[in-house]
C-alpha cells in the first residue's frame, strides 16, 4: 500500500515538473507578455526526432458554451500569425468575434443543453519541438490542439 502511494506521488511530481518546464521554456524570453484582456498559452511539443516533418499541429480556437444538443454551433474566431521582429519567431493571436453562430433550427422548448467546446476556424502549423507554440487568446476563450501524422504512403498526383 505504501509503495503504491509513493508511486502515485512520484507520478504527480513528474507531471508537475513537466508543467513547470512547459511554462519556463528557454525561448519564451523572446515572446511578449500578454496584453490586458488576453492570456498567453504555451504549447511545448515532445521531440519526434528526424520524423517531425511527418507531423502537423492543428490549433483550434474556441470556448466552452452551453448549447442545445440538437443545434450545430460555431464561433467567428480565427488565428492570425505574427512574427517577432529581430528574432524570426512566430506567435499566434486569436482574433474575431466569439459570438455564437448557430443553425437556427426550431429547438423544442425544454430541449436539453450540453456544455461543449465550440470552435472557430482552425489553423495548421508545422510541428517543431525546438520552439514553443505561443498563442495570445482573449480571456474566456481557449485553444485546443491535435497532432496529425502523415500516412505511410506518399501518392503522386495525376496530370
Amino acid at each position: 500500500m505504501k509503495n503504491s502511494i509513493k508511486q502515485f506521488l512520484m507520478i504527480g511530481l513528474m507531471f508537475l515538473s513537466i508543467q513547470a518546464i512547459a511554462t519556463e521554456h528557454p525561448e519564451l524570453k523572446a515572446f511578449p507578455s500578454a496584453k490586458d484582456g488576453m492570456q498567453r498559452i504555451v504549447i511545448v511539443l515532445p521531440s519526434k526526432g528526424q520524423t517531425e516533418s511527418d507531423f502537423k499541429v492543428e490549433l483550434i480556437p474556441g470556448k466552452l458554451l452551453s448549447v442545445s444538443a440538437k443545434s450545430q454551433v460555431r464561433i467567428g474566431t480565427s488565428i492570425a500569425r505574427h512574427s517577432i521582429k529581430g528574432w524570426g519567431y512566430t506567435y499566434y493571436e486569436v482574433i474575431g468575434s466569439d459570438a455564437e453562430i448557430s443553425t437556427l433550427m426550431a429547438i423544442p422548448r425544454g430541449d436539453p443543453q450540453v456544455t461543449i467546446f465550440v470552435q472557430g476556424k482552425p489553423l495548421f502549423v508545422r510541428y517543431n519541438s525546438r520552439l514553443p507554440i505561443v498563442l495570445y487568446v482573449p480571456k474566456g476563450q481557449s485553444v485546443e490542439y491535435r497532432i496529425w501524422v502523415a500516412g505511410e504512403n506518399q501518392l503522386a498526383g495525376n496530370d
